[in-house]
């Protein structure tokens, strides 16, 4: 089905320990922990021949990297009906399989590229900037466009939404510490989760993008994450596991933006 309105926003409140630990200790790190199914995709379990599933919690060794780790798109994102193969060219070899589902809600990925029916995702998992190719013949895929871009300025430490093209909101952030820093390149918005405690953030947004210094965090695999922070001193400052702490503003206006949404992170 192709179907070009905005992709859902539901919230996924059933995770609470995923929410827990992706805000991690004192420092606000970032990683994650899913049902037990999720687990065991972490250690690479096959899906019919058709690769690893492409989650957070996996590595696609053979996915080819991102082409054009700063630019933007059209807003196109897509999610399966029906669980996809995940190709390393069109036409050409399976990597992986994207799920319908991931994190408690559905799985929402941004095209970064287009050639006849085939179009390029950007992948949840590692390595960073991992993508693939997937057919958008046959059903199984269901196509929105989100008007929203987030773009964050890690030497600023700023982050800047943006709604059809137009300045819709920009906040100073904490971001990465120099030696666990924020990864730079194209993610997206994967997930918004609503922890049972709501302290330190009363939401938390997982990325597509995981750490590059830590392999693990909390129990989770270095998942990148928006989260809110009680302390606004820390804004402006580069201070975090990776994560970006946003002011409370920003976290409630972030929390309504497409999952899919593109983040493009520089500096």
């Amino acid at each position: 089905m192709n179907d070009r309105r905005t992709p859902s926003r539901a919230r996924s409140a059933i995770l609470p320990v995923a929410a827990a630990l992706l805000l991690g200790g004192p420092l606000g790190g970032c990683s994650g922990t899913d049902a037990p199914g999720g687990r065991a995709a972490a250690r690479g379990a096959g899906t019919g021949g058709r690769g690893p599933e492409a989650t957070t919690f996996t590595t696609v060794a053979a996915a080819p990297g991102d082409a054009a780790p700063a630019s933007g798109t059209d807003g196109t994102v897509v999610h399966p009906t029906t669980p996809q193969p995940v190709l390393d060219r069109p036409g050409g070899r399976a990597v992986a399989t994207l799920p319908v589902r991931q994190l408690g809600g559905p799985t929402w990925v941004p095209v970064v590229e287009t050639a006849g029916e085939w179009r390029r995702i950007l992948l949840p998992s590692r390595p960073n900037g991992s993508s693939g190719w997937i057919s958008g013949r046959g059903g199984g895929l269901r196509t929105a466009r989100s008007p929203y871009e987030v773009r964050i300025d890690l030497s600023d430490r700023r982050l800047s939404l943006l709604r059809s093209g137009r300045p819709a909101g920009s906040w100073k952030v904490a971001v990465g510490a120099p030696a666990t820093p924020t990864p730079t390149g194209r993610t997206f918005l994967l997930a918004v989760l609503e922890p049972a405690k709501r302290t330190p953030s009363p939401l938390v947004l997982p990325l597509g993008a995981h750490s590059a210094t830590l392999d693990s965090f909390g129990g989770g695999p270095g998942t990148v994450a928006f989260h809110g922070w009680p302390d606004a001193s820390v804004f402006g400052r580069a201070v975090s596991h990776g994560c970006v702490r946003v002011p409370k503003e920003a976290l409630r206006e972030l929390s309504r933006i497409p999952l899919g949404t593109l983040v493009l992170i520089s500096g």
